[in-house]
């Protein structure tokens, strides 16, 4: 049995231990036995968006047990590398020190001019550690296999920082005035191909005028997401009440039931 009333100290440790339980080729669990990193992976990333739904929430206990959940995919994932050999938890947690100290040597170097681009220092460690060639491109480090909204994201960030980036929030906009107004024309033009590279330009400027907002794109489209589906879901239950079905509803009547939604969560909002 595992010992519950541990120190906390040693806690960690304890969680180590069960994992390697569960691995246990003789004793451990038969599902745990059968993952590899593929397997596992959607679950971390299962996780990581549950720790976002409870910040989101703003539901404290519900962060400290998905932050417990991630941990453990940490520490699940260190115990695979382990079992072939390349690292440990240990190994982890070391190299993570090690790059947040390097990373920020105005916090742990005194002698570091305080008045240093941040965020530009960020960016020229990060390119050090990855050793790129000098004609390898500063884009070459943005992974491809994640969310298009977050990639686009990190390509913008990765441009700005060697100073490829509009200086004023009014030129972001003009961008995407202008590359609405190139949709509108291929629209028109009814073609499809053109269309879809056009729109993929409007998404691109939003996203792009969501990072200098200092707005996190993905935060501000799932929020969008939650609010829809509320305002959706008042105008399921209103039809319900009354009887009816979408089906048999005008375009017009489902619009008003919405702006109705939209006024009742503003009210219970302020």
């Amino acid at each position: 049995m595992h010992n519950t009333k541990l120190p906390h100290e040693a806690r960690i440790k304890e969680l180590l231990s069960i994992v390697a339980s569960l691995r246990n080729p003789d004793t451990g669990c038969k599902w745990h036995l059968s993952q590899d990193f593929s397997s596992i992976a959607p679950y971390t990333v299962e996780e990581a968006y549950e720790v976002l739904e409870a910040i989101e929430n703003k539901d404290m206990p519900a962060l400290r047990d998905e932050l417990g959940d991630l941990l453990f995919q940490v520490v699940y994932h260190s115990r695979l590398a382990e079992e072939g050999q390349e690292f440990n938890f240990n190994d982890v947690v070391d190299a993570t020190c090690e790059k947040m100290i390097r990373r920020h040597p105005q916090v742990f170097d005194a002698e570091l001019n305080r008045t240093t681009n941040l965020t530009k220092t960020w960016e020229q460690h990060k390119r050090e550690e990855r050793e790129l060639p000098a004609q390898q491109s500063v884009l070459s480090t943005v992974e491809s296999k994640q969310p298009a909204i977050n990639q686009a994201y990190k390509l913008q960030k990765k441009a700005s920082s060697v100073g490829f980036d509009w200086d004023n929030i009014q030129a972001v906009i003009d961008k995407l005035d202008e590359e609405i107004a190139e949709l509108k024309d291929e629209i028109r033009n009814n073609n499809h191909s053109r269309i879809e590279s056009e729109l993929g330009d409007v998404l691109f400027s939003c996203i792009n005028l969501a990072r200098h907002l200092q707005v996190n794109p993905e935060v501000s489209l799932r929020r969008t997401n939650q609010r829809f589906s509320r305002r959706f879901e008042y105008i399921e239950q209103q039809l319900k009440m009354s009887g009816l079905s979408m089906e048999e509803c005008s375009l017009a009547e489902l619009d008003a039931l919405w702006d109705q939604a939209k006024n009742y969560y503003a009210q219970l909002d302020t």
